[in-house]
């Protein structure tokens, strides 16, 4: 997906609890290196981003869509009552036993929400990808 100074822009500043800038900043590096390396891990971070952003996705019928809530599969726009009850499913499912089978056919993808959630909403942790300093000059 490529990504614009708008759609920086339109970031509502409830939904991440980290500066704007630097959630921008992390989900321009996500997105390009799900472009370069297409895995469930960065898929997880990606599809995250894309709706705490309130993104508009591309929908497989053409136009665009609000992408739906990573684990909930909620539509509708990221507030801040779904984005925690988002962090906390997704919490529950990483600790479920047995792992579901659909989960397990999507390595990475739980484990990648859940860091980005953490960092993005609750400030706990690292980003969960390395995000290249901004260039100078």
């Amino acid at each position: 997906m490529e990504l614009t100074g708008r759609d920086f822009d339109r970031i509502p500043r409830g939904n991440v609890r980290v500066p704007v800038v630097e959630f921008a900043r992390m989900w321009l590096a996500a997105e390009r290196q799900y472009e370069q390396d297409k895995t469930w891990a960065n898929y997880g971070v990606v599809e995250t981003c894309r709706w705490l952003a309130g993104a508009t996705v591309p929908s497989r019928f053409g136009g665009g869509r609000v992408p739906s809530a990573p684990v909930t599969h909620r539509s509708g726009l990221a507030h801040e009552e779904t984005i925690e009850a988002e962090a906390l499913a997704a919490e529950v499912l990483l600790l479920r036993q047995p792992e579901p089978a659909w989960l397990a056919s999507q390595p990475g993808w739980l484990p990648a929400v859940v860091k980005t959630l953490a960092w993005a909403w609750r400030r706990s942790g690292v980003p969960p990808l390395e995000v290249p300093a901004p260039r100078q000059g």
